[in-house]
């Protein structure tokens, strides 16, 4: 590239203060990254106090003079909700100018405006921070599942209600007082209207399901449903029947080949999911969304749904696509960098010895006084530390071990059964295996 992509940033709360280290610290990262330059930072109050990491120099009050700025190449709008932003947003595409955004509001309502728009003036608006987070899922709708006939989208897209939701099924605590700890927690915002009342997840239905389908949604007609009113005697005979309750949002397709257009069944609401389904086993403020589709099957895609790391990185990505792009335009690469598989790092594997991770031993030993203590003291000589160490029923004079240990150097662990095989009272290792 003749000059680095220049970055114009619009917001510095926690998603943008997230892009911002990850553009400053390029080391270990594609080399893309290193390609990218912050030129300035709209923020609403520029007294307020900021991470020292944050360059003062950049920042300015006037979000217009950012998007207006010649010497930007690229905005990126994190501020959310609909204004300023889709004016801001609509002024950047105007100037030529591509936009990466994570704001869910605004392309759930205005998302056909915008991509008209951008493909009027030849730019990209690129928007994978705005649905499911640092979870991959609208470039696979776009690109990687392009070649199949979707049939569904089902997910849990909204931290917030599924933290309460998994807090609530676990403990049996009550709706009003995990909403008020998922605050404190900063799970929820001081107004959790969006989370728990369903219009977060169908703003992002809405997203995913024109990607999805290849059609405009209209997002006032998505049937939404919070979990304000769930109580806790529903979800307590929802377990006992073998269940648990999510906020799912849906998305199905009801055509066949004889109909010219796309019927879609979409809604959001807290659903029971049979206990041995993928959706129900998602806890915490984590999110999945799981796609079934001809030819492939069905797909599940989860991880974080919310927050600073996760968000900045889906919101780095576009701007390294649109980075790539620039590269292969300039003529300076015949091939686009983040499509081709270029090596760009020396890899080098460690031994087996310096690998770190948790192990599972099963032992087979003489049921006598003292077996778990010499196992133990071998363990601690060797510095491995040890989560659980259970004793089995024991017959004929003969006990089953199970010993799972904390992350640890597997060349310790590995003294450490050699020495335990040497124990008189071990008649043998039955079983050695990695723990997640």
């Amino acid at each position: 590239m003749t000059s680095k992509i220049r970055i114009g940033l619009l917001g510095l709360g926690t998603v943008g203060t997230g892009v911002v280290k990850i553009v400053l610290s390029p080391e270990g990262r594609h080399p893309l990254v290193s390609e990218v330059s912050l030129k300035k930072i709209a923020v609403k109050d520029l007294k307020r106090s900021r991470d020292k990491e944050i360059p003062s120099h950049l920042l300015t009050d006037d979000p217009m003079n950012v998007v207006e700025d010649p010497d930007i190449d690229l905005v990126v709008e994190v501020i959310g909700g609909i204004e300023p932003a889709r004016t801001l947003i609509l002024k950047a595409i105007s100037l030529g100018k591509s936009v990466v955004t994570a704001n869910k509001a605004v392309i759930a309502r205005y998302g056909d405006e915008i991509a008209n728009a951008a493909k009027a003036n030849n730019v990209y608006v690129l928007i994978e921070g705005a649905v499911g987070g640092g979870i991959p899922i609208v470039e696979p709708l776009k690109q990687s599942l392009g070649g199949n006939k979707l049939k569904k989208i089902s997910g849990i897209i909204n931290g917030t209600t599924n933290y309460i939701l998994s807090r609530m099924s676990l403990e049996g605590a009550n709706f009003d007082d995990v909403l008020e700890e998922a605050q404190k927690l900063g799970f929820a915002e001081s107004d959790p209207t969006a989370d728990v009342d369903g219009l977060d997840a169908a703003d992002k239905l809405s997203i995913l399901s024109g990607l999805a389908f290849g059609g405009t949604i209209e997002r006032s007609l998505v049937p939404t449903k919070g979990i304000r009113n769930l109580q806790s005697s529903d979800i307590e005979y929802a377990n006992e029947l073998g269940y648990d309750i999510k906020l799912l949002a849906i998305a199905e397709s009801l055509s066949d080949k004889s109909n010219k257009e796309t019927q879609l069944a979409l809604r959001v609401e807290p659903t029971l999911i049979e206990k041995n389904h993928p959706l129900a086993k998602v806890s915490g403020v984590n999110n999945a969304i799981l796609v079934e589709g001809s030819p492939i099957g069905e797909v599940m895609f989860y991880g974080p749904g919310a927050g600073a790391g996760p968000t900045a990185s889906a919101v780095v990505a576009d701007i390294l696509n649109i980075a790539s792009e620039r590269i292969t335009r300039e003529g300076k690469n015949c091939l686009n960098p983040l499509l081709s598989a270029s090596q760009w790092s020396k890899c080098v594997l460690v031994k087996p010895s310096e690998i770190i991770q948790k192990n599972y031993l099963r032992l087979i030993t003489n049921d006598s006084p003292g077996v778990i203590g010499k196992i133990g003291k071998i363990f601690g000589e060797n510095n491995v530390s040890i989560k659980s160490i259970v004793q089995f029923d024991s017959s004929e004079s003969v006990a089953e071990i199970v010993v799972i240990t904390h992350k640890g150097i597997q060349g310790q662990m590995m003294r450490s059964i050699e020495e335990i095989k040497n124990l008189s009272v071990v008649i043998k290792i039955a079983s050695h295996l990695g723990c997640l």
